[in-house]
């Protein structure tokens, strides 16, 4: 007896070294694995620009395999994959790839500070608000006088609802380098605290700081129009996004930008046409999101279902890869929140917007979530106390307003301080 159990610890330790092997050698595969461009889809695949991108994107690996390690050549792909992911909406593949050789320069050296900046940004871009905020403002003692931190700084304090930190920063920011990135964000600071002719303002500079047909140029321009676009000067809202096709042929966010108005105008059909050239384009679960709405207003209930469950599925599937591979888990709870309350599952829709609220409740966007998933509900107290923390910067958000006006009538306030 005693040597048939000598026999079965002996098998279950080779077992268990056995696959502890495994797992080190699966672990050191992801650690080692190259990483390249993926081809593009759509009208971006046939421009000068991508014809660029991997070119540059070439000479960078060849200068991987012959120096391996070599930190410029490192952050440079970096940034590529991290502009890419952009271009595309390929996060999980890209996220993971800049990730990966934002990684590679850290281990030789914790305190690099382009890397941290990277590193910073892949989790801001993952919805890790809190761990963005804090490897930003690590890299910020490194050095206070990069303009591009306290870009992130801002957008992490934002994102956890520390506006009063957000707007310091915009000032030392905009202090450093008055440029796109900056005007930027004071444009939507601007916007969240009720001031859109401010926030206009500062994304026309935005637009005017950057080159035509940039990205992040037409993504300026874009912003400006959904600007106009809720201050309900529809027209320059519809000017500005057909200029940003102009600019930049087929980009997905201002295709989406049209599919809005045409829906604001009920043109079910020019509506759906325009997001699904938008889906087309870019990967991006929201212009599914709102093509689910379109359909359902339009009265097509089987095709709203449909894609309705494609962003529950996609958005589950990337928030569940990061329990595999923390490179590359995004958080999309509130986003989830939203989808099933349009399924009408009101047990989903909240179990989703507490979590989000549990990791960032100063957040005014998630406040606003949290409120009306509880209105959804039924439970219309318990919406108030959300509603009005929502409310706190002063917001004029004609989506938050609209629902704010049917909480506060519900609990039979009358007077609102919009």
């Amino acid at each position: 007896m005693i040597m048939k159990k000598t026999s079965i610890y002996l098998l279950v330790l080779v077992l268990f070294i056995t696959a502890a092997g495994f797992i080190v050698l699966r672990f050191k595969n992801k650690e080692n694995a190259a990483y390249g461009l993926l081809e593009r889809k759509g009208p971006s695949a046939a421009t000068k620009e991508w014809t660029t991108t991997r070119s540059y994107a070439a000479s960078l690996e060849k200068t991987l395999e012959d120096h391996p390690g070599d930190p410029k050549a490192s952050l440079a792909l970096a940034a590529l994959f991290i502009q890419e992911s952009r271009v595309t909406g390929n996060h999980i593949y890209y996220d993971r790839a800049a990730m990966k050789y934002v990684n590679d320069v850290l281990r030789s050296d914790s305190l690099q500070f382009n890397a941290l900046t990277y590193k910073a940004l892949l989790y801001l871009s993952q919805h890790h608000f809190a761990d963005g905020l804090a490897v930003a403002q690590k890299a910020q003692k490194i050095n206070p006088y990069n303009a591009f931190i306290y870009g992130l700084l801002i957008d992490g304090y934002t994102e956890m609802g520390a506006y009063d930190s957000a707007v310091a920063n915009a000032d030392r920011m905009i202090s450093i380098r008055p440029d796109i990135r900056s005007y930027s964000r004071v444009s939507y600071l601007r916007e969240i605290h009720g001031d859109y002719p401010g926030a206009i303002e500062a994304m026309k500079m935005a637009v005017d700081a950057g080159a035509p047909g940039d990205e992040a140029t037409e993504w300026s321009r874009v912003q400006l129009g959904h600007l106009y676009e809720n201050t309900g000067d529809l027209k320059s809202a519809e000017m500005h996004y057909r200029i940003a096709l102009e600019e930049r042929t087929g980009y997905a966010p201002a295709f989406a930008g049209l599919a809005r108005l045409s829906l604001a105008s009920k043109d079910y059909p020019a509506a759906i046409g325009y997001y699904l050239r938008a889906d087309s384009s870019l990967a991006d679960f929201s212009f599914l999101e709102e093509l689910s709405e379109v359909y359902r207003l339009s009265g097509q209930q089987a095709l709203a279902d449909r894609y309705a469950d494609q962003v529950i599925e996609g958005l589950g599937r990337d928030a569940e890869s990061g329990l595999k591979d923390e490179n590359i888990g995004h958080y999309a709870d509130r986003e989830l929140a939203y989808a099933w309350l349009k399924k009408g599952n009101y047990e989903k829709a909240l179990q989703h917007a507490q979590l989000e609220y549990d990791r960032r409740p100063g957040n005014i966007d998630v406040n606003e979530t949290l409120a009306w998933v509880y209105y959804s509900r039924g439970e219309v107290a318990k919406a108030l106390p959300y509603m009005e923390a929502a409310l706190r910067t002063g917001t004029r958000n004609p989506g938050v307003l609209r629902h704010a006006g049917l909480i506060y009538a519900a609990n039979g306030k009358k007077v609102v301080n919009f």
